[in-house]
């Protein structure tokens, strides 16, 4: 696009060289400032360099044209791309010729490259403050997540250890006269363990700034599914639910993930779909749980731009216990979440 309007500009009468070569030239400079922008996002600053030597070039064979303007959508790039302590400067620079404009232009054309210049730069610094902004929503949000799943995988291993210290408390009252039942507690102990270390291996991966007090109660699992399908049928939402495989051993920081995940799907449809009916597939063999939750509702337009706060924290479940989750619009319609969570039943 730019290089057709500087094509356009520099082919116009009473602008263009007045010798074929001086075309020729100023073609290919204006080539080479539109070809500034292919790679502009790798190396900004030597990018805005050749297009500021490009457009000097351009200055000299078609005055009329004006190399500053032109200069203006490179600099919004280097804008959006840096921090002002490196796109000021840049502007700096290249406002610093600009009185020349005084001598071939007048105040006209030194208002118009300040201008062009300016309102440049206020356009990419707007769009990096947006990213950044969006970003530390996005950071924020996992960080708070971390720190949920934490805490609520703090208690499934809590629920382990005490299992341990029961059992070896029991196996030391009776190792001497009932050896059997001592090595049945030993053997409870040994599961425990192993379950716990299974656990403390997704727990390693949670980054928790403040783990905060235990959430009271016990922690949902697969098993209670149909319960939270009840409470959202309550609501108005018809909810089918599809299971299949056995997962009632698998680890509880798995159950408690895939809860929430199913749970906060459900949730979403309800509260920004507007949603009548669901469909919930829970699947284990092979290693692996597959969860999908598919949605009848409208997407908000809001929704389709960017990923909401839930689906980020949903991902980042999936994340942290080795899988992936991905969450958009059907072509059909609705809404589809869908998740691959590898089990590494302990044995």
């Amino acid at each position: 696009m730019l290089f057709a309007l500087l094509l356009v500009a520099v082919t116009a009468g009473g602008q263009r060289p007045d010798s074929p070569t001086g075309v020729v030239l100023a073609v290919a400079l204006c080539a080479v400032q539109a070809g500034c922008l292919l790679w502009i996002r790798r190396r900004p600053l030597p990018a805005l360099a050749v297009a500021a030597l490009a457009g000097v070039g351009l200055e000299v064979l078609c005055p009329q044209l004006g190399w500053l303007g032109q200069v203006a959508v490179p600099l919004s790039y280097v804008a959006r791309l840096r921090p002002p302590r490196v796109s000021l400067p840049a502007l700096g620079v290249l406002l610093a010729p600009t009185p020349w404009k005084l001598v071939h232009g007048g105040w006209r054309d030194l208002l118009l490259a300040v201008a062009g210049l300016g309102l440049g730069w206020a356009l990419g610094e707007v769009q990096r403050g947006r990213a950044e902004r969006r970003h530390a929503r996005r950071a924020r949000t996992i960080s708070q997540e971390r720190e949920r799943i934490s805490r609520e995988l703090h208690d499934v291993v809590a629920h382990h250890v005490a299992v341990i210290a029961v059992q070896a408390a029991a196996a030391e009252d009776v190792l001497d006269e009932h050896p059997e039942q001592a090595r049945l507690a030993l053997g409870s102990i040994q599961d425990a363990a192993r379950s716990a270390l299974a656990e403390l291996r997704a727990i390693l991966h949670a980054l928790t700034a403040d783990p905060g007090p235990d959430p009271a109660g016990p922690q949902p699992r697969l098993a209670q599914l149909d319960a939270l399908a009840d409470a959202v049928r309550a609501v108005g939402l018809q909810v089918t639910m599809d299971r299949r495989g056995d997962t009632v051993g698998l680890p509880g920081g798995v159950q408690l993930s895939a809860y929430r995940i199913v749970q906060e799907s459900l949730t979403n449809a309800v509260r920004h779909g507007r949603a009548t009916r669901a469909e919930v597939s829970v699947r284990y063999d092979d290693g692996e749980l597959r969860l999908e939750v598919v949605n009848d509702g409208p997407v908000p337009p809001a929704r389709r731009a960017a990923d909401g706060h839930g689906i980020l924290g949903m991902r980042e479940r999936a994340r942290l216990l080795g899988g992936t989750l991905d969450a958009g619009p059907l072509p059909a319609g609705g809404f589809r979440v869908r998740a691959r969570i590898p089990v590494r039943v302990a044995r």
